[in-house]
């Protein structure tokens, strides 16, 4: 088998632009993989097509021997626009040698050390930025069955708060916490938005709300603040979405003070990768929380991560809180069900992108969250 052509499929959901890699074969299997950014679009897009030459001619099913000669062709490169197109073409090899051999691809990861994992909804708080209604959006995610829910209270706050801020977020926070008892986990969400002092003052009173952890409360790409945090509030930490090598987790793991890693298998290269950092973590008796504020095509490649690594703690997903297009844009979506996520069984990923729908919803110049802005919760798009 040999790949004839590579090519992408941007989606314009409203709140981050989709980008979808498609690997054609000699034998007709087609493989589906994704590679979108959080905030970059065209990059991605070109990077895919600037590698795609290198892959025509070469046999999909040796996965990593492919990923190796991009990575080495690109001369060892980081670059997050490189990472995510290497890892959206991975992801359709994977697929495609799934689907040459009638398996799911966890199973060509080893096989399962689990049939589903823990899953905790993102993406669910999109109305009035209130305490009164979160409570009541929260309370909904508990009624579709979910044991944990994520969210950033924070608005559109950046390095400092005010003290009625600081009251604001507290009194959100606390209604959320009333709101779905004491058996159902919150996550909280920081963005990168604090400086060290104002992630701590926070952190001291987070107790309260008894969050599950407090994640990337400083700019995720420095160790040292991300350490100094953590050694000061008595909540666990999480980290690492915006880590883009293994060396990376390697540093903040051997500080040991933060044992919840947040790798994204898009922005870190692909599955290979994702799975020496699962790895590194296990080292350090540390847990894997995987980030995923992708597609449902995302998912799946997590659900399939999930699989076979033994410590993931939970796994982020926001299928059920998008557009209701989606249904009909992908076959194969795997909701969460009494808070868990199934393992799929299907060969390959497990996932098909229909092309004609996606032609009907293309690329938007605004569809992106503008962080620092206020009114980006609810995920509408934003200029600017």
């Amino acid at each position: 088998m040999k790949i004839t052509a590579v090519r992408t499929v941007v989606v314009g959901n409203p709140w981050k632009n989709w980008v979808y890699v498609i690997i054609e074969t000699s034998d007709g299997i087609r493989g589906l993989g994704e590679a979108t950014g959080g905030l970059a679009t065209r990059p991605i897009e070109s990077a895919v097509q600037e590698l795609a030459h290198l892959c025509v001619g070469e046999d999909p099913t040796r996965v990593h021997a492919l990923w190796d000669k991009l990575y080495k062709a690109t001369f060892l490169t980081d670059n997050s626009a490189t990472l995510h197109a290497m890892a959206g073409i991975e992801t359709a090899c994977w697929d495609i040698l799934g689907k040459s051999l009638g398996v799911p691809v966890y199973r060509l990861l080893g096989g399962p050390v689990r049939r589903s994992v823990r899953a905790y909804a993102n993406g669910w708080y999109k109305g009035e930025r209130t305490p009164k209604s979160y409570a009541a959006l929260a309370k909904e995610v508990v009624a579709m069955g979910y044991t944990a829910l994520k969210i950033d209270p924070f608005g559109g706050a950046y390095h400092n708060l005010t003290l009625e801020e600081e009251r604001e977020y507290r009194d959100i926070l606390t209604a959320i916490r009333e709101a779905v008892g004491p058996d159902v986990d919150i996550a909280v969400e920081g963005h990168d938005r604090f400086t060290v002092s104002t992630a701590i003052q926070v952190g001291r009173w987070l107790p309260e709300v008894k969050p599950l952890w407090f994640e990337a409360p400083v700019l995720s790409t420095d160790v040292d603040a991300l350490v100094a945090v953590a050694r000061a509030v008595p909540v666990p930490v999480a980290a690492g979405e915006r880590f883009s090598t293994p060396n990376e987790f390697a540093r903040l793991l051997a500080h040991d003070c933060i044992d919840i890693l947040q790798p994204e298998t898009l922005g870190v290269g692909g599955v290979w990768r994702t799975l020496d950092i699962a790895a590194l973590a296990r080292a350090h008796h540390a847990n894997v929380a995987m980030h995923n504020a992708e597609s449902p095509v995302k998912t799946l490649v997590a659900a399939h991560i999930c699989a076979v690594v033994p410590n993931v703690l939970i796994q982020e997903c926001f299928d059920q809180f998008l557009e209701p297009w989606v249904n009909v844009l992908l076959d194969g979506v795997v909701k969460v069900e009494g808070g868990y996520l199934t393992i799929p069984e299907r060969p390959g990923l497990g996932i098909e992108l229909n092309e004609a729908e996606a032609k009907k919803h293309p690329y938007g110049p605004d569809n992106f969250l503008r962080l620092f802005q206020p009114g980006w919760e609810r995920r509408t798009g934003a200029k600017g």
